[in-house]
């Protein structure tokens, strides 16, 4: 069978250990164009991947060979980028957030839809083993009726450091990329996929830190993001929900979702705080149990993980691609894709009003500071 050709837009770090590796390890895909912002990065990149390299993200798009385009940049340049693959009329795939804002989320999403394009968005978290283990153990009743649901987690990055200027992006909130929309959502996605939406929600948003120390050259930058996000509210299913997550890390627990029910309780647990890479931990109890023990995942929850990337940062994404490639070869639609990229950026949108900060008091409080 003849392999989707990828091109992937920003072959920077994080593809580097997680798209190139999974990418390398499938039946399914074949790495054979990437580009970056600069000439020689394009080539170094090219070099180390055995593959075509640009300066020049068009060029990538318009390669005959690439099937699939991947866009691994910057949120903020995400807008553009996508809009732009989206037009060749090749698959795109989006690393989440798709955009930095809720109307070029939406911009990009109508833009897929009207030309029919097939997208996928980065949202791995709910393929990961432990968590697709959860999901049927719920269905099948481990807990009973669920009766609530508690996660707490750490960013690991957006405390009071950053170690190079490169990173102060992450902590303005114009580029996208912050504690909500970033850690928070990748891990309500999977707790929306098992538990349900939010009917009810109440969110606050804080500003732990308004400073931050650049490590390399030991200046500061100005934090615009809150760094601590802490929502409460009902699902769908009934169950009430309280959800925490904290800019940079605790010396505590870095991720800790317990689900409890009226016959058992789970708990995930990582030392990694962000789920969709963390390397996760599933206990359970019900009955008689006076306490949750670790549970083993069967072997079929690791079907579509190459041994290789078995107990890495790629394992949830290794499944998400071999799930896309079931999706284009049947035609269905079972990967996140720009329209549940949507739903969450609404979802986003929902806390930042729940909070007092959405859209139009955000933009009341500009106008304010303006004038002033």
């Amino acid at each position: 069978m003849d392999r989707t050709g990828v091109g992937i837009i920003g072959a920077g770090a994080w593809a580097s250990v997680s798209h190139v590796p999974v990418i390398s390890e499938s039946e399914s895909f074949e790495l054979r164009a990437v580009s970056t912002s600069r000439h020689s990065s394009a080539e170094e990149a090219a070099a180390r991947f055995g593959v075509r390299g640009y300066d020049d993200a068009h060029r990538l798009i318009d390669d005959p060979g690439v099937d699939l385009v991947v866009v691994a940049t910057r949120v903020a340049q995400h807008g553009t980028l996508v809009a732009d693959a989206l037009r060749s009329g090749k698959a795109v795939y989006c690393e989440w957030p798709l955009a930095a804002d809720l109307a070029t989320a939406e911009r990009l999403a109508a833009q897929a839809r009207g030309d029919g394009v097939r997208t996928a968005t980065g949202l791995q978290g709910r393929y990961a083993p432990e968590i697709r283990y959860a999901a049927d153990l719920i269905a099948d009743g481990y807990l009973g009726r669920v009766l609530g649901t508690t996660l707490v987690g750490s960013g690991m990055v957006w405390g009071g450091e950053a170690a190079t200027r490169g990173q102060a992006y992450w902590f303005d909130e114009a580029q996208g990329a912050t504690t909500l929309t970033s850690a928070a959502m990748h891990a309500l996605d999977p707790l929306h996929h098992l538990l349900g939406e939010f009917t009810v929600l109440s969110a606050n948003l804080v500003h732990g830190r308004d400073r931050a120390t650049v490590l390399d050259d030991g200046g500061e930058i100005t934090v615009s993001a809150p760094d601590q996000v802490a929502l409460i509210g009902t699902l769908a299913s009934g169950a009430a929900a309280s959800v925490f997550y904290r800019g940079g890390r605790s010396r505590g627990d870095n991720f800790r979702w317990e689900i409890n029910g009226t016959e058992g309780d789970l708990v995930v647990t990582a030392d990694w705080g962000n789920v969709q890479t963390a390397v996760l931990t599933l206990a359970g109890g019900r009955g008689g149990d006076a306490s949750v023990a670790p549970l083993t995942v069967p072997a079929k929850y690791l079907d579509g993980i190459p041994a290789a990337l078995r107990g890495g940062p790629a394992a949830a994404l290794a499944q998400l691609y071999a799930h896309l490639a079931r999706d284009l070869a049947a035609g269905t639609r079972t990967v996140p894709d720009f329209e549940h990229a949507l739903l969450r950026h609404r979802g986003i949108e929902a806390v930042r009003r729940a909070s007092g900060t959405g859209t139009a008091q955000r933009a009341r409080e500009q106008k304010a500071g303006a004038a002033s």
